[in-house]
């Protein structure tokens, strides 16, 4: 049987390193803040708004142009951070409608822009994430150190990898696939059994 599990461990990068990883959060960040503009801006003009894929094409669309630095940084990033929006704006929808039902008080929680006095941030990265027992290496980012070796099981298959910053200190997060065998019942049952 198939699982997913995510395990998270602490990070332990150089400065050049911190610079990229730096430049990854400032990223998503930004796309995430440009799209929550946008889609309030769609919205008040039309009454709809676009969602992730439509702000991702144009977002790809402006790099060349208004945000060459983007480049600098995985494509995985903004993107992962307009989807994020998008889980955003539906869990917003879904606690308004429970509001309107009566089933939930205080507010519905619009989606809120991000800043970087809350934090540096996170951002999300997918494709080819290897794991080995002391190192993980990244999309755009390369091989990193972890501080803590064989957390991560080998001959996991890795998703995705989130990385976060806290105090100072680098995380990743990795989801893996796992094959795990269930075990047997051994020894008596237990419970009642009525007769």
């Amino acid at each position: 049987m198939e699982i997913r599990r995510a395990y998270k461990v602490e990070l332990d990068p150089n400065q050049a390193q911190r610079r990229q990883l730096l430049r990854h959060a400032g990223a998503a960040r930004f796309a995430y803040n440009w799209g929550l503009a946008r889609r309030i801006g769609e919205y008040r003009g039309t009454g709809k708004s676009s969602r992730a894929m439509a702000q991702h094409r144009e977002l790809n669309a402006l790099k060349k142009t208004a945000f060459p630095w983007m480049y600098e940084v995985s494509k995985c990033a903004p993107q992962e951070a307009l989807r994020d929006l998008d889980r955003a704006f539906a869990a917003f929808f879904r606690r308004l409608g429970l509001k309107r039902q009566g089933k939930l008080r205080g507010p519905a929680g619009f989606p809120r822009f991000k800043s970087r006095k809350r934090g540096v941030g996170s951002f999300r990265l997918t494709g080819k994430v290897v794991v080995e027992d002391t190192r993980i290496r990244l999309p755009r980012l390369g091989w990193l150190r972890l501080k803590e070796r064989r957390y991560i099981p080998p001959g996991a298959k890795a998703l995705s990898a989130s990385v976060s910053e806290r105090a100072g200190r680098w995380f990743v997060s990795v989801l893996v696939e796992e094959e795990i065998a269930p075990e047997e019942a051994t020894g008596p049952a237990v419970g009642w059994t009525w007769g």
